[in-house]
């Protein structure tokens, strides 16, 4: 079975990377789907984070792919035939919000598969490794 694992990933985290990774020992294959969010305003276009993603990924990972997204999420599983959505969770806001939008893509024929976060990378957000990427002394 394939799987997306759907985001904006602005930036990728080492806790995106461990949900990846659990993904690809569950599923045949995952695609990373770096997806177009209106309401974030990312400081590179969906193209970029997906190069960024790329570059992520372990060499081995040969059943990991990555693509950019403008779209519903399940609008490009339906069009390329991928099974189910895998969503990270981190805490119980993120699941309450997850799970509003695992039941809109089920009622679109998506199921999603939530994986929780390993307790060392729960606090990691995006927001935070770009707040603290901002924050700290550049050299050079």
């Amino acid at each position: 079975m394939r799987a997306v694992y759907p985001g904006s990933f602005n930036p990728f985290t080492p806790g995106h990377l461990d949900v990846v990774n659990r993904a690809r020992a569950l599923f045949d294959e995952v695609i990373v789907l770096v997806a177009v969010n209106g309401s974030k305003r990312p400081g590179a276009d969906e193209e970029q984070r997906a190069a960024a993603v790329r570059a992520s990924l372990p060499a081995g990972w040969t059943s990991v792919t990555v693509a950019a997204w403008r779209g519903l999420t399940s609008a490009y599983c339906l069009r390329h035939q991928v099974g189910v959505i895998v969503r990270g969770v981190r805490n119980t806001t993120d699941l309450q919000v997850e799970c509003r939008l695992a039941a809109m893509n089920q009622s679109l024929g998506v199921p999603t598969v939530f994986l929780p976060a390993q307790p060392e990378l729960a606090a990691m957000s995006s927001t935070a490794v770009r707040t603290l990427g901002e924050r700290l002394p550049r050299s050079g």
